[in-house]
């Protein structure tokens, strides 16, 4: 018996020997060599992992970039003079890639949107969600939680006084961490060429969505009347085709009752001339509370 285990334990080892050599040499005729200035442009990169670029992190961009796949100005995070850099070390074109920011598609701050109950629980909108929808009225509306701040690892969002997050579009890199963080989906990426814009997502009727928020879509018509095959009405709200972004001007937003549908110019929200004037800072009352 103890012969049989020690020429068994013997034939093991030398399979093991015999295996591991087979894998050796099968690794070495095998073997992918990878280009070394990978490594090299990674470097280079900002290292952000944001995934703004379309690639899931630095390294597969930077492999992508050796193979001539992408043009090294995709990488919107890094600086001008970084991606002249890669450029020049790769030998290619920088090439042109047109900034994309994150939009909210709400304008409905305290000041003009009401709340039906005072939300009590986490600091979170999507926890607020969960409970409920967080007391706004309008099922639609930003909540004011912060939860796309929070996720902002570039300091491109900032809560404002009325509760609502502001895109700075110059630190924005479209990194689509807020896209991701919003429960209420408000939020997308677009071209900075973009300009017409709907700040509304409010799918309620036109009495209805003005009860609850002053500045919402009442689906009136006036700017797909405006803007024909550019601006449709659809479930009571204005959609602008953005395919169509060529044909877009500044005239459809002029006749907005509530400034639903804005121009975006130098990161300002421009309203048009019937737009109803919202002077009021202070925050509406809860509607079941009664007024002062």
């Amino acid at each position: 018996m103890t012969a049989g285990l020690l020429i068994a334990a013997l034939f093991m080892a030398l399979l093991g020997v015999v295996l591991g050599l087979v894998l050796a040499v099968a690794s070495r005729k095998l073997a992918v060599e990878e280009d070394p200035r990978i490594d090299e442009v990674e470097d280079m990169l900002p290292h952000a992992n944001c995934g703004a670029c379309g690639f899931p992190g630095c390294r597969p961009f930077a492999e992508a970039l050796v193979k001539g796949d992408v043009p090294p100005s995709k990488c919107t995070v890094s600086t001008a003079e970084g991606v002249a850099s890669i450029a020049a070390f790769l030998g290619v074109e920088a090439g042109s890639a047109e900034k994309v920011v994150a939009r909210l598609a709400c304008a409905g701050g305290k000041n003009v949107a009401r709340f039906k109950a005072a939300y009590q629980g986490q600091p979170s909108c999507r926890a607020a969600v969960a409970a409920g929808g967080g007391g706004k009225a309008c099922a639609w509306g930003c909540l004011g939680l912060a939860d796309c701040e929070v996720s902002c690892t570039f300091d491109a969002i900032h809560m404002n006084a009325q509760g609502l997050p502001v895109v700075d579009e110059e630190k924005c890199v479209a990194c689509n961490d807020c896209v991701l963080a919003c429960p209420l989906d408000l939020f997308s990426l677009m071209p900075v060429s973009q300009k017409l814009f709907v700040a509304c997502k409010s799918l309620a009727e036109g009495d209805q969505a003005l009860s609850e928020c002053e500045v919402a879509c009442t689906a009136c018509g006036r700017c797909a009347a405006d803007a024909p095959g550019l601006i449709r009405i659809e479930n009571h709200l204005a959609r602008v085709d953005y395919s169509k972004n060529a044909l877009a001007t500044r005239f459809p937003i002029e006749r907005c009752p509530t400034g639903a549908i804005v121009w975006i110019e130098d990161q300002k929200f421009q309203k048009g001339a019937a737009a109803k004037k919202i002077i009021r800072k202070e925050p509406l009352p809860i509607l079941s509370e009664p007024n002062p």
